[in-house]
Parts: C-alpha cells; structure tokens; sequence
C-alpha cells in the first residue's frame, strides 16, 4: 500500500512554506513571501498544482497565524479573522485553496477539493511537530504530551497540547495578548500592540524590541540592557502560563529567540516570578530541560502542518 500524499502549508505573516510529501523525511518544499492574498495564495496554488499532477494529494494541513475562525460549524471557518496584518482580516485561506486546487485533487464533488484539510494555528500545528519529532517527543511515550509552545518573533503567539490535541475554545489561545506588569519609570515604552498597547506581544515582540532599541533585536550586542529587560517580560508573562495551564514542558521558539543567551536568563526570572509557590521538580531542579528552544527550529511550522493533514486523514474532515 502506497504512503499518504500529504500537503502542508504554514502561512506566516513573513512568508508561507509549503510542503508535499509522505513524511518529514521526503518533504518537497517552497518559500513564499507573504505580500497580498491574491498574490501569495496565487503562488501557494501554483506550487500545489504543479505537485499533484504526478500524485494526488491525500490531505492538506493548513497553520496559519491568526486570529482564524476554527469553529467547523462556522460559516468562517478556515478563515483569518481579526489579524492586525494590513489586507489580511478576514482571508478565506482554506476555502481559496479548497476551490483553487479542485481540478488536481482526483475525483471530486461540486463543493471543491474532495480531501480532508486540518486547519489550526502556526504555533499549535509547532507544538504538535514538537511532540511528535522534536522538544517534547520524550513526553508522549510517557503519557503527559502536555506541552506549551511559544513563539517570540515580530508578534507573539502560543499553542498548547492537552493529552496530545491542540487547545481550542471560544477561540483559540491568546497568548501573546495577556497583560503583564509594566514598570513605566524603568520602561516608559508604550507598547506596540494595536489592540492593547503593552500586552506582552505590546512590550516583548520582536517589533516592540526594535522600536524601543531603534534596532532589530538580532542586531543587538549580547550584553545590551534589552536582553534582560526581554527576559523578564517573557518571564512574567511565562509565569500567568506555568500558573493556568501547568505544562509538562515549555518550548520556546521564533526570530527572537535565536539569541540562546536569553533561555538561562528567562529561566531564572521565571523561577523568581513564581517565588516557590509551584513546588514542581521540573521547575526546582531541573528547569534547563523543563524551558527549551525547539530541536525543529524553523521547520516547526510546517511540519506542524503535515500533522494536521495526518490527523485531518484519520478523522475524515472535509470541511
């Protein structure tokens, strides 16, 4: 029996990654700018169209950033809501890809892409590859796949695993826009969200980095006074999270945390934001391995999304 075509796609707000292949392992892949949706998912379906001429595609998986609608019962699901990207809120991303990619995908119905697509966010579809092949894969053969992964780059964003599934509810999690204390004497910074202002995303992105600095964040010197201060907004906002969702283990990825200096000093403000009150080994022996940059790097994203297609296959979904 042949393996499963899959079709991944991990839509950034940079750029998109696809991918088509049975496993990480034979993975045929293309990078897109994101500019306009016309003009980046144009591409996206070019890349598809031309892959499944010779094999069919099995599944698509589809991690986007967000906000997105993954409701199934929702006339919006698999679209991207409310992101603050220019010309972005309220995309069709899947419905375009569905009806796009139509004519390659074998037999069909009148609706469109007659293949099961997973849908959820970057940063869920990172923690299921993390799971399932990276940081955390330790943690399934034990049973506790509870995992949190949060991603530091021009935005925030986090996924988390319950028992091995992506959390979803009202909407998806939020991470980046919790709020977290702001000294304004120390740091009169207002914050860059749109929505907020100095949420954690406000005070602790990548863009909130350069515009307090002047400079991107990986064009700052080792030993620059923003480091510290980046590590303890991460830790504050790590701390409500330790709290909440109480993760097995927390993997932190994305542009900003390529400086691996930061990881020591985020574990040690993290452990003195908690003050002692979570009596968790994890966190008072061994907290190098419990705070953890991804061994997937930047192929979390997609590879999140190849998952997403596994799962979409097994379950059947067609929305």
């Amino acid at each position: 029996m042949s393996a499963a075509v899959l079709g991944a796609v991990e839509a950034g707000g940079a750029k998109f990654v696809c991918a088509i292949g049975s496993g990480p392992q034979d993975l045929v892949r293309a990078t897109i700018p994101t500019t306009t949706p016309a003009e980046t998912l144009g591409r996206v379906v070019e890349f598809f169209q031309h892959e499944i001429t010779a094999r069919p595609l099995t599944a698509l998986g589809v991690a986007s950033f967000g906000p997105v609608d993954l409701d199934p019962h929702s006339p919006k699901f698999g679209f991207i809501t409310s992101t603050p990207k220019p010309r972005w809120s309220n995309v069709d991303i899947c419905g375009v890809l569905r009806r796009a990619l139509a004519s390659g995908a074998g037999p069909r119905p009148a609706g469109g892409l007659d293949v099961p697509i997973g849908f959820d966010t970057d940063v869920n579809a990172a923690a299921l590859a993390e799971a399932r092949w990276g940081a955390a894969r330790d943690l399934k053969a034990s049973g506790l796949d509870n995992i949190l992964y949060i991603t530091v780059g021009t935005g925030i964003g986090g996924g988390v695993l319950v028992d091995g599934s992506p959390l979803h509810g009202l909407i998806h999690p939020e991470m980046g826009h919790i709020l977290i204390p702001q000294n304004r004497e120390e740091d009169p910074f207002p914050g860059v969200c749109p929505f907020h202002g100095d949420c954690l995303e406000g005070l602790a992105s990548g863009l909130a980095m350069e515009l307090r600095w002047g400079v991107k964040a990986g064009h700052l010197e080792p030993d620059h006074p923003a480091w510290r201060l980046e590590a303890r907004y991460l830790a504050m906002g790590l701390a409500s999270l330790v709290c909440v969702l109480s993760p097995r283990r927390i993997v932190m990825g994305g542009g900003v945390m390529h400086n691996l200096g930061l990881f020591p000093m985020i574990r040690e403000n993290l452990r003195e934001c908690l003050n002692g009150y979570v009596q968790a080994p994890d966190i008072l022996e061994s907290i190098d391995s419990y705070l953890v940059p991804p061994l997937l790097g930047d192929d979390a994203g997609v590879l999140g999304a190849l998952v997403l297609a596994e799962r979409a296959l097994a379950e059947g979904v067609i929305p």
